[in-house]
């Protein structure tokens, strides 16, 4: 198959901290955004790891009849890669240090000769899917806050003044579950997709959010938007957003000789399978 894609992403380090932690990705066909912890030289380059293994994948290639499994690969590259770097740094005189990152992956996959996006999450870094005008939250965090959501414990809407709110359960590189979730979408119901860290999806509502998406058709400026609004709520941390379009999904390549004049500017588009 072939697809058309269009994207936008944008990064700030908000209005509190000084260091950005974020990181992103947006290497047609591969997507992530991750959220670092441990400070300088420590979520940073965490989250730097996972982004240069990602875009490692996406150079090389990857059988997307098993994105799934060349997913997990790489995240247990990082995972190793991360730690690696903490014990090197203990080794050097830091023996407290510690370093650790989120990630929200998407990428295109063939599932039942279609091709698909493959989600895959650790930590509270979130994936939407927007289509129709309607927002949905695909992934799920992996968050106190959430555990006791899900046990009914609270309500959402006290977890988002909930003082663990910050607290993940699953994350690359630290004493936690790095096994990460995985979610197929169809991309005739993935008009847009949305990549962000806590910085945006904490510091803006969802309603919110989706007005945005809907005012504004280019995946660039929506983007930019997005950050926007997360910045003007307060910038608390570090926000990150990558905003994804499925422009056109057309017949396998044979079947369809390229037309330059059909690309609209900033369109990447994926010959042959759809990875």
């Amino acid at each position: 198959m072939r697809v058309e894609l269009r994207h936008g992403a944008a990064t700030d380090v908000g209005r509190v901290r000084e260091v950005n932690e974020d990181a992103f990705l947006a290497a047609p066909p591969v997507f992530a955004v991750a959220d670092g912890m441990g400070g300088h030289d420590g979520g940073d380059v965490a989250s730097a790891i996972v982004v240069e293994e990602l875009a490692r994948l996406a150079e090389e290639g990857y059988d997307p009849r098993r994105g799934a499994e060349a997913v997990a690969a790489t995240l247990e590259t990082c995972r190793r890669r991360i730690e690696e770097y903490g014990v090197g740094q203990r080794a050097d005189g830091q023996p407290g240090f510690s370093a650790g990152t989120t990630a929200v992956v998407a990428m295109l996959v063939e599932d039942d000769d279609e091709p698909r996006w493959l989600l895959a999450n650790l930590g509270d870094s979130r994936a939407y899917r927007f289509d129709g005008g309607r927002l949905e939250q695909v992934s799920t965090d992996h968050s106190v806050v959430q555990e006791l959501v899900d046990a009914g414990a609270i309500t959402p809407d006290a977890a988002a003044r909930h003082p663990e709110r910050h607290v993940i359960t699953r994350a690359l590189g630290t004493t936690g579950s790095s096994e990460a979730d995985y979610f197929l979408l169809p991309l005739p119901q993935t008009e847009r997709l949305v990549l962000c860290t806590d910085g945006v999806s904490g510091m803006i509502e969802d309603d919110e959010l989706a007005g945005i998406l809907a005012a504004t058709a280019d995946p660039r400026e929506a983007a930019d938007a997005v950050l926007a609004a997360a910045l003007a709520a307060g910038g608390h941390d570090n926000a990150t957003v990558v905003v994804v379009d499925v422009v056109d999904v057309v017949g396998p390549a044979s079947e369809r000789p390229d037309d330059p004049e059909r690309r609209r500017p900033g369109t990447e588009r994926e010959p042959g399978e759809p990875a």
